[in-house]
């Protein structure tokens, strides 16, 4: 049971830190990137400044790099702990981009180059060219780094499969599949549900498998493609549960800047998720929580509360009052954590950070209202 109404949780990203930027590129590590590290060591309570300081005067080497990369996870944890959120990770600093990475970490893939994607952020567009298939459990080390620091709950951000097959180009499965079609749009249709259903058997559940023999209590699937083409959202919802499926954990998906109205009803069928964290301040769309009653959908929400694409830092009485209101839209406070809309990536240090100790704030505010 929960000891308290209306927990806060991350959503992924923070942004990368820039002595650690600065260090990877070889360009040599400013005054500004050390005043960084001080400014954010002293605010979040981060222990090891003296040794990034000592690191990041030396060489480059393999072992200087993957200290460092452990230490810039530990500073996410930090500054996430220090914000005051209930449930934390390490802002994803370890992660080239939430589809690069695990993409690099999987076979079957070839990079082709960037595309823009939000906020004139690019990452690096793949095709698959042969069959998928497991390398490496690419977010076990930093799990378990994040496991042993942590002084709050854990929850890890994943990248779904459907979002990592609309994000590539798929000409593996259709060159398979492309004998056997007159109709090029269903053979493209066929074939992406191959592409899809083969990321969650062979790359997303191994994955998940290795997090949750580790310890992992909450997964959080992140799924921002979900609803980028309607008449596909059936794979989406029947890769999660292939992905998912026995798993003994809590499981959570994320779905960003979406009509919300298209998932329905066939969301309904995600036979293992037990939490819906959605992007609601970015249109102020909380009246979409009232789909959850018209189909009878009783499982949390992941309520975001504040803009990841704006520097305006929302206000405590407005996350409270947001808060009152999805109360009022789905008649259960019990059922709502509180969060960012999505990952903070894009945002300044300090933007990031004081939105989510108004977060922090605002989910007390509320709290102290029902109470």
């Amino acid at each position: 049971m929960r000891n308290k109404l209306f927990p806060t949780q991350e959503m992924g990203s923070l942004p990368k830190a820039p002595w650690l930027l600065s260090y990877l590129r070889g360009k040599g590590v400013e005054p500004s990137d050390l005043d960084h590290l001080t400014k954010w060591s002293k605010i979040s309570g981060f222990e090891a400044e003296s040794e990034t300081r000592f690191i990041l005067a030396q060489p480059k080497s393999p072992d200087t790099e993957r200290r460092l990369r452990e230490l810039a996870s530990l500073l996410g944890i930090r500054v996430l702990e220090s914000a005051g959120l209930d449930y934390v990770y390490d802002g994803e600093a370890n992660r080239i981009e939430m589809y690069e990475h695990p993409i690099r970490n999987s076979s079957g893939f070839r990079f082709y180059g960037h595309v823009r994607s939000f906020d004139d952020r690019y990452y690096r567009k793949a095709a698959c060219v042969q069959k998928v298939g497991f390398r490496t459990a690419y977010h076990l080390v930093e799990f378990t780094f994040v496991k042993q620091r942590a002084k709050r709950k854990i929850k890890v951000p994943v990248t779904g499969p459907y979002t990592l097959a609309e994000w590539s180009f798929n000409e593996f499965y259709q060159k398979r599949l492309a004998s056997q079609y007159i109709d090029f749009r269903k053979l493209k249709f066929d074939a992406k549900r191959d592409f899809v259903l083969d990321l969650a058997r062979e790359i997303v559940r191994p994955n998940l498998q290795r997090l949750v023999e580790a310890g992992a209590e909450w997964i959080q699937l992140d799924e921002p493609a979900a609803v980028t083409r309607k008449d596909e959202i059936p794979f989406f919802v029947e890769a999660f549960n292939e992905c998912t499926a026995g798993l003994v954990c809590k499981l959570s998906v994320h779905i960003c800047y979406s009509n919300y109205r298209l998932l329905y009803p066939h969301i309904l069928d995600l036979k293992n998720c037990s939490q819906l964290a959605l992007e609601f301040a970015n249109r102020d769309a909380y009246n979409e929580l009232k789909l959850l009653h018209e189909f009878d959908d009783k499982r949390e929400v992941g309520l975001g509360v504040v803009d990841v694409h704006v520097d305006t830092v929302e206000s405590p009485e407005l996350i409270r009052d947001r808060i009152n209101y999805a109360v009022k839209l789905l008649g259960d406070p019990e059922r709502i954590y509180v969060n960012p809309d999505c990952g903070l990536r894009t945002r300044t240090w300090e933007i990031s950070y004081a939105k989510l100790c108004n977060l922090v704030k605002g989910a007390a505010l509320a709290q102290e209202q029902a109470s």
